[in-house]
C-alpha cells in the first residue's frame, strides 16, 4: 500500500507508532519500523540529550528501517532543556521527528529544518494543524478525542475531525486517535487521511516494554474504560480507569479544588512504578478508547500484518461487493 505517509517517511506501511512516555523505547520502536512501520523513540523518556543519544544507536543496532523521535514540547514549571535534546537528534542524524505541544515546539521546528529532518506535527484541531503546515511541517498527525493522552478541549471525534482537516490540510495526513485494526486503517483513507498513528494498540504487544499486568489491563478495559482527568484545569487528558484516576476525577469534581490536591496521584514516578511493577494502583497510566478494539497481545509484526491483510481484505471484497 503507497500512499504519501508512505513515500514521505520511506515505510512500507501506513502505520506510525506514536510517540509515548515510558514506552516508546528501543525495543518497541524497532520491531514496529522492522514489521514496516514507523517505529518512534519518546525522546523526553531518556533523563538526558546524552541518554536520548545511546537509546538511538541501541534501536539502530536493533533495526536497519527507519525510525524517528517523538519531542512534545510540555507547559511545565521544571523545563528540560528542550534544545540539547533536539541537537542529540540531529547529531544522531534522525530523518523523522514527531513534535507535539505548546507553540514552544515552533523553536525545535527550526533547528530541524535546516538539517534535513521531516516533521510530524501531532494536532487536536484542524486550526492548529493549518497553523502548522503554514509554518513548514512536512505532515500533521490529527488526534480527535477518542485518543489516549491530551485531545485538547474542543471534544471533536476522528470521524468529523479527520474529514475536517482533509479538506483543508494540503500535506500528508496521519489518523491517530481510536486506531487498532485494519478497519479503522480503511476508514482513516477513505476520511482523507494517508496513514494512521497508534499508541495505545502498540502499548498490547508482546516487544511493549512495560509489565504484563498494564498489557492485561488493555485487554480487559473496553472502549468505556478510561476517564477523562484535568478538564476543570483546560489540560484534559484520558487515561485508564483505575482507582486512582477514579479518585483524581472524584477529587477535581469538588468546586475548590487545584491541581496540588491530585498531584500526588499523577506524578510522572507513579506512573512508571505502574508501568515497570505492574501495579495497577500505583498511579495513572495512558489510554484510549480504542482499548474496545483490543482483544490480545501480539508480536508487532503479528499485529501490522493482520491490520494490512485485514484493509487489503475489506478494500477489495467487502468494498467491491458494495460497488458491483
Amino acid at each position: 500500500m503507497k500512499t504519501r505517509i508512505t513515500e514521505l517517511l520511506g515505510i512500507e506501511h501506513p502505520i506510525v507508532q506514536g510517540g509515548m512516555q515510558q514506552v516508546g523505547k528501543a525495543e518497541l520502536a524497532s520491531a514496529v519500523s522492522n514489521a514496516g512501520g514507523l517505529g518512534i523513540l519518546t525522546g523526553l523518556t531518556q533523563p538526558s540529550p546524552e541518554a536520548l543519544r545511546e537509546e538511538i544507536e541501541r534501536c539502530r543496532s536493533m533495526t536497519d528501517k527507519p525510525f524517528g523521535v517523538n519531542m512534545t514540547v510540555f507547559p511545565t514549571i521544571n523545563s528540560p532543556d528542550y534544545k540539547a535534546y533536539a541537537q542529540a537528534i540531529i547529531d544522531s542524524g534522525i530523518k523523522v521527528v514527531e513534535t507535539a505541544g505548546t507553540p514552544a515546539v515552533g523553536e525545535l521546528w527550526d533547528m530541524f529544518k535546516p538539517a534535513g529532518i521531516k516533521i510530524v506535527h501531532k494536532c487536536t484541531s484542524v486550526r492548529h494543524a493549518l497553523s502548522a503546515e503554514r509554518k513548514g511541517v512536512d505532515a500533521i498527525s490529527i488526534d480527535g478525542f477518542e485518543c489516549a493522552g491530551h485531545p485538547g478541549e474542543d471534544d471533536i471525534p476522528g470521524l468529523i475531525l479527520i474529514p475536517a482537516a482533509a479538506d483543508q490540510v494540503k500535506i500528508p495526513m496521519l489518523a491517530s486517535g481510536g486506531f487498532g485494526d485494519g478497519r479503522g486503517l480503511v476508514a482513516a483513507l477513505a476520511l482523507g487521511a494517508e496513514g494512521i498513528n497508534m499508541g495505545t494498540r502498540f502499548c498490547a504487544t508482546v516487544e511493549a516494554p512495560i509489565h504484563p499486568n498494564v498489557k492485561q489491563a488493555y485487554v480487559n478495559n473496553d472502549e468505556r474504560g478510561t476517564n477523562l482527568i484535568f478538564r476543570k484545569l483546560k489540560n484534559t487528558a484520558r487515561v485508564g480507569k483505575n482507582t486512582v484516576s477514579d479518585k483524581v476525577v472524584e477529587i477535581l469534581a469538588q468546586p475548590d479544588s487545584s491541581f496540588k490536591d491530585v498531584q500526588p496521584y499523577v506524578s510522572g514516578a507513579q506512573g512508571r512504578v505502574l508501568l515497570e511493577t505492574g501495579d495497577m494502583d500505583a498511579g495513572v497510566f495512558w489510554a484510549g478508547m480504542v482499548q474496545g478494539l483490543i482483544h490480545d497481545i501480539p508480536t508487532c509484526k503479528e499485529l501490522i500484518d493482520r491490520i494490512m491483510s485485514e484493509a487489503d481484505s475489506i478494500i477489495k471484497e467487502r468494498l467491491g461487493r458494495f460497488a458491483a
